[in-house]
């Protein structure tokens, strides 16, 4: 057994035994579970990929004279005004203003929301466009002007939904070709695609949230964040195997950090045709190893892991619930699996290479003794089930 505080002991006199979640397969083959435990301090866990649900706040200082904004554009694209004078949420999914989305289909969605996030962890310049009703002491009407992350005086993202704990596998049952959030499906079972990192995600090395959990310290995109609350969508009452792993969405987790910390590498930008826009985002996970059993679970392997391969053309948008098979990603990282006595051949939206670019990262932080492990505030619900949105005809 382990502590917290333990294992940030060592961390700091630079004696900390650290691996990514890839490596700590075969340490613990070759050392055994027992003798694992006491050697390992920290395994780190990452995931890069697609996470429509991310976005942030900035607030822009006041200009001279005041405004308080009511509306508001970042290189054309809307941001939420609605909270104070010159503070503004930029989701990752806005489309640009005018952008035709998809009246003709499928749409090509160039720019959006992830793309100027993109651009302002960069360092780029970014146009404001800003109006206002006016007021006593917030007079301005309108402004335009350009600005840079370091000319703001906060920059901070906050994802409201990251790090699925596992996914759909995304195939199209019908005669015509479809466009999603999961990329593009050709008819006819030709193709399917998934966005997860498998054995190295986080909440798959910690399924039933041991770990990780309110308050715990993370690496978004370079910089030291934490998990703020349980993701949206978090819903870990589902199918499970008897180790526990969830065998669909599960849990997710809800993130934020400073983006003038972060690193442009692991924020990008994302264009889905015939869907929208997104934001690509890198995360790492530390998980400490307080026990033999918490060890274990970080063993996991794609070959472990079965992700339901769902029908976007019908069963996922009637949320019918049917599943046409369950696969293991080491099925799905090789590139093809079998569907109703067919093969299939599979693409990646998240990459497993910029995943354990993350993990590497991460651990080379702690190694220093740069990064200090926090234990949770408050643990993530276990149980949990997710409601629907019921059209009701007028109020109850």
């Amino acid at each position: 057994m382990k502590t917290y505080e333990q294992i940030n002991r060592r961390i700091e006199s630079g004696r900390a035994v650290v691996l990514t979640a890839d490596e700590i397969i075969g340490y613990v083959e070759r050392r055994g579970l027992d003798q694992a435990a006491e050697e390992v301090d920290v395994v780190t866990t990452a995931t890069f990929g697609p996470m429509c649900s991310s976005g942030c706040f900035l607030n822009v200082g006041h200009s001279t004279p005041r405004i308080r904004i009511s509306e508001a554009w970042l290189d054309d694209v809307l941001v939420y005004s609605g909270v104070a004078a010159v503070d503004l949420y930029l989701g990752a999914t806005q489309l640009r203003h005018n952008d035709p989305a998809n009246m003709n289909y499928p749409g090509e969605f160039a720019f959006g929301g992830g793309h100027v996030i993109e651009k302002l962890v960069a360092g780029q310049t970014v146009q404001l466009f800003a109006l206002s009703y006016g007021t006593d002491e917030y007079p301005r009407r309108e402004l335009r002007t350009w600005f840079t992350i370091r000319d703001l005086n906060q920059a901070i993202m906050v994802n409201p939904r990251n790090c699925y704990q596992n996914y759909n596998v995304a195939i199209n049952a019908s005669a015509r070709r479809i466009h999603t959030y999961l990329g593009q499906l050709e008819p006819n079972l030709g193709n399917c695609t998934y966005c997860s990192a498998g054995q190295l995600s986080p909440l798959l090395n910690d399924p039933f949230y041991e770990t990780i959990g309110v308050g715990t310290a993370i690496w978004l995109a370079g910089a030291r964040g934490h998990v703020y609350a349980e993701g949206t969508q978090h819903c870990p009452t589902c199918l499970r195997d008897g180790d526990g792993v969830p065998q669909e969405g599960a849990g997710t987790l809800a993130l934020t950090a400073d983006m003038k910390a972060m690193r442009p590498d692991f924020v990008r930008g994302v264009s889905l045709r015939g869907y929208g826009v997104s934001l690509a985002v890198g995360v790492a996970v530390p998980i400490p190893i307080l026990n033999r059993e918490v060890l274990r679970r970080t063993t996991i392997r794609d070959r472990d892991i079965l992700a339901p391969v769902v029908d976007y053309s019908h069963d996922y948008p009637q949320r019918t619930g049917r599943v046409l098979a369950r696969v293991s990603y080491e099925e799905l990282r090789r590139g093809e699996i079998q569907v109703q006595g067919r093969a299939v051949v599979v693409g990646a939206l998240s990459s497993y290479y910029k995943a354990l670019e993350c993990a590497e990262l991460l651990k080379q932080e702690i190694a220093r003794g740069e990064f200090l492990l926090s234990p949770p505030l408050q643990p993530l619900p276990r149980q949990q089930g997710m409601q629907s949105l019921h059209i009701q005809e007028g109020p109850r």
